[in-house]
């Protein structure tokens, strides 16, 4: 049984009872390579900044090798009510972590009586990645983008990660996995400032099309099984998921006007 002090991280009691639980645990099965090539990989996340908030859209699609692992994982998980955070790598470790990562919000705050900022969020965020590092150089590395609406500033804010913990923060727009450059490409081209919630999730999915184009590890909306991207708005009011409704009739939009379909007569 867990002995809980009077700490605010729940990581920090895993970390001393009970590493095993953690997400980084030491793999002792297999080799390097091995478990890097068994492991299902998922990409792409997206996120851009609107007028009010953030946008963060994830693809469905998780590979091994050249293998399609998975057409409906979900890439983007809401972490408390006023941020989400996106993970590309290894899904496995990237989703435990993600859970791991809202378990310690959600602890924090009924321990302090309140909640941490959105800058101490990604700096926790950061720590975690970097306990990850071991299994990060067998090749099961994590890459999560992390976004919210900081109530203090009354803006939205990007933060990016690189495999050993470092933290940026990024400006209007940024993309990570292995589709994040055509990702980007697209998000430069169709991003504007004074972009509405709407227009800041089709731009999202846009991106996510983009991706899907030209990377094989990302999955575009998929009419026939009528998979949508994972899409979450955050604003003031809190983060709340786009219906897929809402996402099918936007990819449908985007699909005809690259189509003849979308031409006028």
């Amino acid at each position: 049984m867990i002995e809980l002090g009077p700490g605010p991280s729940f990581v920090e009691y895993l970390n001393r009872d009970r590493p095993d639980l953690l997400p980084g645990a030491p793999i002792q099965s297999q080799g390097a390579s091995g478990a890097a090539g068994q492991v299902p990989h998922g990409t792409t996340i997206v996120a851009l900044s609107y007028a009010e908030g953030i946008v963060m859209a994830g693809d469905r699609r998780a590979t091994m090798g050249n293998v399609i692992a998975s057409r409906r994982i979900e890439k983007v998980f809401e972490t408390d009510r006023f941020s989400v955070v996106g993970i590309a790598g290894a899904a496995g470790v990237a989703i435990d972590i993600a859970k791991l990562f809202r378990v310690e919000l959600e602890h924090y705050e009924k321990i302090e009586g309140t909640r941490l900022s959105l800058d101490g969020k990604a700096n926790r965020l950061a720590s975690m990645i970097r306990a990850n590092l071991t299994l990060a150089m067998q090749g099961m590395s994590v890459i999560p983008l992390f976004a919210g609406y900081d109530t203090l500033a009354g803006t939205g804010r990007i933060f990016s990660f690189d495999i050993t913990g470092g933290l940026y923060e990024e400006v209007e727009h940024h993309s990570v996995g292995s589709g994040s450059p055509y990702a980007r490409g697209a998000l430069k081209k169709l991003w504007q400032p004074d972009m509405d919630a709407t227009a800041a999730v089709r731009v999202a999915v846009e991106a996510l099309y983009d991706a899907a184009d030209d990377d094989s590890a990302t999955g575009g909306p998929d009419a026939v099984r009528k998979l949508w991207p994972v899409v979450y708005a955050v604003d003031s009011h809190g983060a709340r998921r786009v219906e897929d409704a809402i996402l099918a009739e936007m990819a449908r939009s985007i699909i005809a006007t690259r189509t003849d379909d979308g031409k006028e007569a």
